[in-house]
């Protein structure tokens, strides 16, 4: 969820968490939509809830949508409550995608009605509940967690050679979009329209750390 990608798959829709590298001095205090997100496209696509506490996307047979964070980081913690598509998600996807850039994902393929969504971490998780999904990156490891309970965990191996993500600021980024040609069994299940409109829920924003660049001191 944090970091460059999450994804959110169902019926062809990606969800996807992007956050840039970010240097902070702790910074807790609980996100809104409406202070720390922009939309990236199809607003009209994009509903406000309570205020800007919570939000859905929707995805139609005209578009997806999708936003970003309007700050970038070096390091911290970002965590959202993300409620799935819940029945028959076949050949949808979130997610938002840079070649050039670090990424950090999370991503749900969904599927058939009565089948588990499939995180790209091999957990399951049904969309009927709103979870927690968080992504913790400091210089040492970057820890995935889904409700609290870390699932992945991905260390600093940059002395045996192996690239590590700790130059580059990131921003948080999330997109629902139909991905049927390739996201459900490679595409062999597609999205049923007749189902559409498809919505995924968000809410609880809470980003640990202050916007930074490349230059700003440790503090995670």
């Amino acid at each position: 969820m944090f970091l460059q990608s999450l994804s959110l798959r169902k019926a062809g829709v990606f969800l996807f968490f992007y956050f840039l590298a970010f240097s902070l001095h702790v910074s807790a205090r609980p996100a809104t939509f409406l202070q720390d997100f922009r939309v990236t496209w199809a607003d009209s696509h994009i509903r406000k809830i309570d205020g800007g506490r919570s939000i859905q996307l929707v995805l139609d047979q005209y578009s997806g949508c999708g936003f970003a964070s309007k700050a970038k980081y070096l390091f911290g913690r970002v965590s959202m409550r993300i409620k799935l598509i819940p029945g028959d998600s076949a050949g949808t996807m979130n997610s938002d995608t840079d070649s050039v850039r670090d990424e950090l994902d999370f991503e749900f393929l969904g599927n058939r009605t009565g089948q588990p969504y499939t995180v790209q971490t091999n957990v399951f998780a049904h969309g009927k509940d709103y979870h927690l999904y968080t992504i913790f990156w400091n210089h040492q490891h970057i820890v995935f967690y889904v409700d609290d309970v870390p699932i992945r965990v991905y260390k600093n191996n940059e002395a045996r050679g192996i690239p590590f993500p700790k130059l580059q600021p990131m921003g948080v980024y999330s997109t629902l979009w139909e991905a049927d040609d390739w996201a459900t069994r490679g595409g062999l299940e597609k999205i049923n329209w007749s189902r559409a409109p498809f919505y995924a829920y968000y809410k609880d924003f809470d980003i640990e750390g202050m916007p930074g660049s490349r230059t700003s001191n440790l503090c995670f």
